[in-house]
């Protein structure tokens, strides 16, 4: 058993009310700053007409949707009565609540309002925009592991470890499983899937199949949400169900792209 190195979430106490700056927070904010210099080089890679105050404006509006999606969603998904009854909480970011698959959503849905501002295509954006997207989820695991939360299984494996406020059982350490599932594999597969000309909505396609598997996969080992335990008897997750649609559309798209053997290519090979 490896033991869990107790690190402060908090780094810095305002001393306003509940100003406070946390890991969490700041692994966010490196995520969008480390995914814009990272959007800056691909466009110059592939001779792309972005300019930098366009990458800057793709990347707010990518952070909107992360942050009201996430949130909106974990409340949706996951503590829905709490959302009627108490739907400022809502706003109560402080208190933690973020889901993935809520900002998924939110960034769709920035993404096609910026393309509709911008007379550019959706695929070519979400196909630009994915490969960049395991550094944000990759530094979210880390937070949560920081944080000591979205804990794993109870297990004997030799790296398991106690977490704080999880009882007294070893666990899986499903955050750092994550990490190199959601973040570092599927980072190297994006990027290296990225490199050569696709069509339209390919590489979207790519990250919509392996993440929803990888994620399929992990939730195997990591404790069901406390708020819906588990779903169709003992067997499904809520996160497992939320990314069976993503393997789905995925293949489907995957299909679609590779049947239409269409001349087509994003702007994100060329």
């Amino acid at each position: 058993m490896l033991p869990y190195p107790h690190i402060d979430p908090v780094i810095w106490d305002l001393g306003i009310g509940q100003l406070k700056i946390r890991w969490y927070g700041c692994m966010y904010m490196l995520s969008f700053v480390g995914g814009w210099f990272l959007l800056r080089y691909r466009a110059k890679c592939l001779n792309l007409n972005l300019q930098t105050g366009q990458i800057s404006d793709l990347v707010f509006y990518v952070m909107l949707g992360v942050i009201l999606g996430g949130r909106l969603g974990y409340f949706l998904f996951y503590e829905t009565a709490r959302l009627w009854s108490e739907p400022l909480d809502v706003l109560k970011i402080w208190q933690g609540g973020m889901s993935f698959h809520g900002g998924l959503l939110g960034v769709g849905l920035a993404v096609w309002v910026y393309k509709r501002h911008n007379n550019c295509s959706f695929f070519m954006l979400t196909d630009f925009l994915v490969p960049v997207v395991p550094l944000g989820l990759a530094a979210g695991r880390l937070g949560n592991f920081i944080n000591g939360e979205l804990w794993g299984r109870v297990t004997q494996v030799p790296w398991a470890m106690v977490f704080p406020r999880a009882g007294s059982f070893p666990r899986h350490p499903s955050q750092l499983y994550e990490f190199f599932l959601e973040g570092v594999f599927l980072f190297v597969v994006l990027w290296y899937y990225a490199r050569k000309p696709r069509g339209f909505g390919a590489v979207t396609a790519c990250f919509l199949f392996f993440y929803g598997l990888v994620r399929f996969i992990v939730e195997y080992f990591r404790q069901p949400d406390w708020q819906q335990g588990f779903l169709m008897g003992s067997w499904l997750t809520m996160g497992q169900l939320l990314s069976l649609p993503m393997i789905i559309i995925g293949c489907g798209w995957w299909y679609v792209v590779w049947t239409r053997k269409t001349d087509n290519q994003t702007g994100v090979s060329n």
